[in-house]
């Protein structure tokens, strides 16, 4: 297929990088170069490369089963597995839709004075509606229209902002980001890498009716949309944020959308707040809009439901109007962005162990993948793993000495709960995985 045709084909894996490109990676990439200078440029490099592959792996495995992700691990592990990979999801995918949704609301009251809090059931009933009557794709290229507005705006600013090249060049090489860096660190990480992105990819692959034959393709897009795209997009923001308004380490609960915006500065001069506010809440709407979808996709997928089916469109309307509740959370809405995309990132390997399992059981998957793909996704299993694991202790850290007081932190507690939980699971698997391999290698015995 020549390239043009190619370009004109793509589309899969750039709705998963509308949603990686959102209003909560921004945030994060805007609090590492504001706190950190170019120290953290590696991570956003990194999140570009294992972005794309962990879609090229979630794509592989949606390609040639032909299912979605959660009916293909009930179908080959079995009832209970696909169970927890849906209670990951809609954990994941559920508290993000409200802190989205805040940011959503929260823009929209600085814009026009009404109350947020208005503003939420506003914005959750146009979902709704807009979601279960199929007209999502309108709103879509509004948001997306907006959004890359913003994103050339960042790259008109690196043509004039004094960026440090040899500091830049210090930031790529990889260093284990201290305590204060871990939560900026896994909120990069986790924008590119998440399990709502993993689990959507199968299902966008199958909406798309695209086969083994499709591969070249499919392969062709992930490369384009999350290598290329989200990677400039991510680069062209933390470069800006680097350069313009690094002052030394700035907590995230100081770094206010009317700050952040100064980064546009000197692109946009005085027009800087204005059109990062309408970035960020264009942003939100088209992650929010694509986020509400993958809870109902899911649950749906395990219980056998159609898109056609009532039951899916009422799952879906469900999702949309308890975001409503969103706006009603406490806390900067770019502090909170970074905490959700950490928080992703805990059930994050556990969905990339099950993708890597079923690509490498030949009763899943007739061809293994190249080595190559192989060991990348080992190498995406393992940062995702120690990235999760570094923010969880920071997080924890505070209570070393005095674990009851973890009961009056419910968020850190139901997070540390949550990746034991996952941890247990994804070493399960791999124990399982092992004791497979070398049975199915054990000689047959001559009796």
């Amino acid at each position: 297929m020549e390239l043009g045709a190619r370009i004109r084909s793509m589309g899969p894996t750039w709705l998963a990088g509308a949603i990686a490109a959102g209003p909560a990676t921004m945030a994060s990439l805007l609090g590492a170069g504001a706190g950190y200078g170019y120290e953290l440029l590696w991570v956003v490099v990194l999140s570009a490369v294992l972005g794309a592959t962990a879609q090229y792996l979630a794509a592989r495995l949606g390609v040639l089963t032909g299912d979605g992700l959660v009916s293909t691990v009930e179908a080959n592990l079995g009832s209970w597995w696909a169970w927890l990979l849906v209670v990951d999801v809609v954990a994941a995918a559920g508290l993000a839709q409200l802190v989205i949704m805040k940011t959503v609301a929260d823009v929209t009251e600085l814009a026009t004075g009404i109350d947020a809090a208005v503003w939420g059931v506003v914005w959750a009933v146009v979902l709704a509606v807009g979601l279960v009557g199929g007209g999502y794709r309108v709103a879509e290229f509004g948001a997306k229209l907006v959004v890359s507005l913003v994103v050339l705006a960042f790259l008109g600013s690196l043509a004039v902002v004094p960026v440090d090249l040899g500091a830049a060049a210090a930031g790529t090489v990889p260093s284990l980001p201290t305590a204060d860096a871990a939560l900026v660190a896994a909120g990069i990480l986790g924008g590119a890498v998440h399990v709502t992105l993993v689990t959507m990819q199968s299902y966008t692959m199958r909406e798309r009716d695209w086969t083994r034959e499709d591969w070249g393709l499919a392969r062709f897009d992930v490369v384009a949309s999350m290598g290329v795209a989200f990677g400039g997009y991510s680069l062209a923001i933390f470069l800006v944020a680097a350069s313009v308004f690094h002052e030394g380490p700035v907590p995230l609960a100081e770094l206010t959308t009317t700050r952040a915006a100064t980064a546009l500065g000197p692109a946009v001069g005085g027009l800087a707040e204005s059109l990062f506010l309408a970035g960020l809440l264009g942003a939100a709407v088209s992650t929010l809009g694509g986020n509400t979808t993958v809870p109902p996709y899911a649950l749906a997928d395990r219980l056998g439901w159609d898109r056609d089916d009532d039951r899916y469109r009422a799952a879906l309307a469900v999702t949309a109007l308890a975001a409503a509740l969103g706006p009603v959370l406490g806390g900067n809405v770019l502090e909170l962005l970074v905490l959700v995309l950490a928080f992703g990132l805990v059930g994050t390997p556990f969905a990339i162990a099950l993708v890597l399992y079923l690509l490498h059981d030949p009763g899943t998957v007739p061809e293994r993948p190249p080595v190559l793909a192989s060991l990348g996704g080992l190498v995406l299993l393992a940062v995702t793993s120690v990235t999760a694991g570094s923010w969880l202790r920071s997080e924890l850290s505070p209570y070393a000495s005095d674990p009851v007081g973890l009961l009056g932190d419910p968020g850190t507690l139901l997070a540390a709960v949550f990746a034991s939980v996952l941890a247990v699971a994804t070493l399960a698997l791999g124990g399982r995985f092992v004791h497979e391999r070398a049975t199915d290698r054990t000689p047959a015995s001559d009796a």
